[in-house]
C-alpha cells in the first residue's frame, strides 16, 4: 500500500538543503490537502500562513530555538488558531454552507444555534485549546500529502508563540501561533534519515475489545 510505504519513508527531517524549493504547482496541492482536512463542525477555526519569505523567517528563527529548518527549509508553515469564536464565525460557515449546497438560509438556522449554543457556552480557555487542536488536524493533512509528494517535513513545538504572535501580528487579528511545520527537501548530510523508525509494537498501541 503506497499510503503505508509513504508513512515509513517520512522522518521529521533535521537538515534541509536549502538549495531546493517545492514548487508552486506542490504548494498549491499542500493547500488542498489542508483545506480538506476535517475539523469540527466543519468550521476550520484557524489560518495556515505559508511563509517562503527569507527576512521574515530570519527573525522568526531566534524565537525558534535557533533550529535551522526555520530558514533552511523551502517554506515554513504556521498554522494559527482562533484565540475566541465570534457568533459571526458561525454565521458566515452557515451561509457558505447553504451557498455551496444550494440550500435555503432559513433552514440552516437550527443548526446554526446548535452550534453556538454547543461552542459559545464553552469558558474561553476551553475555547482556545478547542480552536487549537483543529490546527493539529490539519498538520496531520500536511504531513500525509507531503509524503505522498515525497516532500520532506518537520513538525515543531519548538518555538516561542508569544513571540511568533508579535512578529507576524497575529494578536490583532484574532489568532495564535498554535503549530509549525518545516517544509522542503533533506540533505543529504541529515544522519537522521538513515536511522530506523522507533514506534511501539501494534500489541502494546491497540486493545480489541
Amino acid at each position: 500500500m503506497n499510503y503505508i510505504k509513504d508513512q515509513e519513508w517520512r522522518y521529521a527531517t533535521k537538515t534541509f538543503d536549502a538549495s531546493k524549493k517545492v514548487s508552486k504547482a506542490h504548494i498549491n496541492l499542500i493547500k488542498r490537502a489542508i483545506q480538506l482536512s476535517v475539523s469540527s463542525y466543519g468550521l476550520q477555526t484557524y489560518k495556515v500562513l505559508i511563509i517562503e519569505n527569507a527576512s521574515i523567517r530570519e527573525q522568526l528563527k531566534p524565537v525558534s530555538w535557533q533550529q535551522s529548518q526555520i530558514t533552511d527549509a523551502s517554506h515554513l508553515i504556521v498554522f494559527c488558531n482562533y484565540t475566541q469564536v465570534e457568533p459571526q464565525v458561525i454565521d458566515d460557515y452557515i451561509d457558505l454552507t447553504a451557498r455551496v449546497r444550494g440550500l435555503d438560509l432559513e433552514s440552516l438556522k437550527g443548526y446554526g444555534d446548535f452550534m453556538k449554543m454547543k461552542i459559545l457556552e464553552q469558558p474561553k480557555a476551553d475555547l482556545f485549546n478547542w480552536t487549537k487542536n483543529q490546527t493539529y488536524i490539519a498538520l496531520a493533512n500536511l504531513l500525509s500529502v507531503c509524503a505522498s509528494l515525497q516532500i520532506d517535513a518537520c513538525p515543531m513545538e519548538g518555538f516561542e508563540a508569544a513571540q511568533y504572535n508579535e512578529i507576524l501580528g497575529l494578536k490583532d487579528k484574532g489568532l495564535n501561533a498554535s503549530v509549525i511545520a518545516a517544509i522542503g527537501y533533506r540533505s543529504a548530510e541529515d544522519a537522521t534519515q538513515y536511522w530506523k523508525k522507533v514506534r511501539k509494537p501494534l500489541e502494546d498501541l491497540f486493545e480489541d475489545l
